[in-house]
């Protein structure tokens, strides 16, 4: 069948034919998403976040402090000898090894030669006028002095981005938010802007930026009250942006060596021959004659089997005499048939068809070689023979 325009169509369309294709590692990117290595992540995204909108508590005027149990008290009286403070005889520590007197679940302390006290849930001038009272009753010298050692009844906890988070006593000095960060160590943060700090109070979430919390006459101060709790949030880290940041690029190289390992292994058993390929054959007055692979992912033409042969051998190869044999598609069990196409390159224009005629799985391309060729090849055969003959016969004379 001659190469024609027509012709190439047809024998395109002839025998169907897709492409092997390259391992899905060749079409793999560095990116991580659909990798051929399971993902393992230390840190998750960080974003940015906005301004945070300050929402504060009602203001509240200091109040008193009123005694609480677990509150731990101590009566004092001076001494004529000394101007320190001595724990009253009888009914104080000076006969009893304790240190003070606990408030105790109902809200009252037990005083020996007294009895029980009950002071819970009163200031110390009310707790002192009740003692006062109760030591008058029991013919006891009321001079004394009433004073707090322990404050246990009345806390707020300190805890998120801070260097020591702890609970807070409230004691008779009132406790502000700012102080109560102070105390457990101040906000623990790369970039203390990203930084909000949180009041749980009643159900109830109020918050302020850090940097708005610390600044002189920006905002009220935040009085605290009993079973406050305060977060210190660190919505945005610096340091886990960065960690983020590191993570994927060291993940991003251990995919791309991955990836690169993959793809070297195949391409070494490509050299071993050890992959399934297609190949074309190609032979005759060729300058490099042999076995031919088709390429992955797209089809190959004959001038491309030409050329990467080297072409045709421009002496003894005829231009005129191109063919590509092919196996027809026959059912099974039929003879076996063969097409040769012929292409006639003698017209430069006619190469411009070797373009377009796509090659099959075990094609043959072969180039006949010219007439004279064949002759002079005819007579490089024959000359030895005659130079035998003649020197047989001389031998003979």
């Amino acid at each position: 069948m001659p190469v024609t325009s027509q012709n190439v169509m047809m024998a395109n369309a002839m025998t169907p034919y897709t492409p092997r294709s390259l391992p899905p590692v060749f079409d793999q990117t560095a990116t991580l998403q659909g990798a051929a290595v399971p993902r393992i992540s230390a840190y998750r995204p960080q974003s940015r976040p906005g301004s945070v909108q300050t929402k504060l508590p009602p203001f509240q005027q200091p109040k008193p402090y009123r005694i609480g149990v677990g509150d731990v008290v101590l009566l004092a009286t001076p001494t004529a000898e000394t101007s320190t403070l001595n724990q009253i005889n009888g009914l104080l520590a000076a006969q009893n090894s304790r240190q003070g007197y606990t408030v105790q679940d109902d809200g009252a302390i037990a005083i020996p030669t007294v009895g029980r006290v009950t002071i819970g849930g009163m200031t110390m001038e009310e707790a002192q006028s009740v003692l006062f009272q109760r030591l008058v009753e029991s013919q006891i010298d009321p001079n004394f002095n009433l004073e707090i050692t322990d404050f246990n009844s009345q806390r707020v906890a300190v805890g998120g981005a801070v260097a020591q988070p702890q609970l807070e006593p409230i004691t008779l000095t009132p406790l502000y938010l700012d102080e109560a960060v102070t105390a457990a160590g101040g906000v623990v943060a790369t970039d203390p802007e990203y930084a909000t700090v949180r009041l749980y109070r009643d159900d109830k979430t109020y918050q302020i930026p850090a940097t708005k919390l610390f600044a002189k006459n920006d905002i009220p101060k935040v009085l605290l009250q009993n079973g406050d709790r305060v977060f210190v949030d660190t919505e945005y880290s610096v340091e886990l942006a960065e960690g983020y940041l590191r993570q994927e690029l060291d993940l991003a190289k251990f995919q791309r060596d991955v990836l690169e390992e993959q793809r070297d292994i195949f391409e070494t058993r490509v050299q071993m021959d050890a992959i399934d390929r297609d190949y074309v054959y190609v032979f005759g007055e060729v300058k490099q004659q042999g076995r031919w692979p088709l390429p992955f992912d797209r089809y190959a033409t004959l001038a491309d089997a030409m050329f990467e042969q080297g072409g045709i051998q421009p002496v003894t190869g005829n231009p005129r005499r191109i063919y590509v044999l092919r196996k027809n598609r026959i059912a099974a069990g039929e003879p076996l048939g063969i097409t040769a196409w012929a292409l006639d390159a003698q017209n430069t224009a006619n190469l411009l068809l070797a373009t377009e005629l796509q090659l099959r799985p075990n094609d043959i391309v072969f180039v006949a070689s010219q007439p004279i060729t064949n002759w002079n090849r005819l007579i490089s055969q024959i000359t030895p023979s005659i130079s035998i003959l003649g020197t047989a016969n001389g031998i003979l004379d």
